[in-house]
């Protein structure tokens, strides 16, 4: 049996994520925004609200980066900003579900992690 604490963060998780794809949706169509320029606010305002917290807990904030990440998130932010205008939200949610999970297999093949036999 799953923790109560366990189910209610997914379903936050969840909504989360719903959530982002309507208010991504709604500000791309009624709106004058174009894609790239509302992928570069939502970047640079994600950026700086890490930085926020980061100074916020008086830390010493890690000073290197990864570059094939911060691209790796780039082309997933362009290409649902993109496809916010063109997709239904079913069809985006079934896309980014099985870009999400294939991508999270593949690596974990590609680390030689395998999946377990089951009985």
């Amino acid at each position: 049996m799953l923790p109560s604490r366990l189910i209610a963060l997914t379903m936050l998780a969840m909504l989360a994520f719903a959530g982002n794809s309507l208010l991504g949706r709604v500000a791309l169509k009624d709106t004058g925004i174009d894609a790239a320029s509302f992928t570069s606010i939502r970047l640079l305002s994600g950026a700086l609200v890490l930085w926020l917290i980061v100074q916020s807990q008086r830390r010493e904030a890690v000073r290197q980066g990864n570059w094939r990440s911060a691209l790796a998130l780039f082309m997933y932010a362009i290409g649902f900003s993109f496809a916010y205008r063109e997709l239904s939200a079913a069809t985006g949610a079934l896309v980014l579900f099985g870009a999400v999970q294939a991508t999270m297999i593949g690596h974990g093949l590609w680390k030689g992690e395998r999946l377990p036999k089951f009985a």
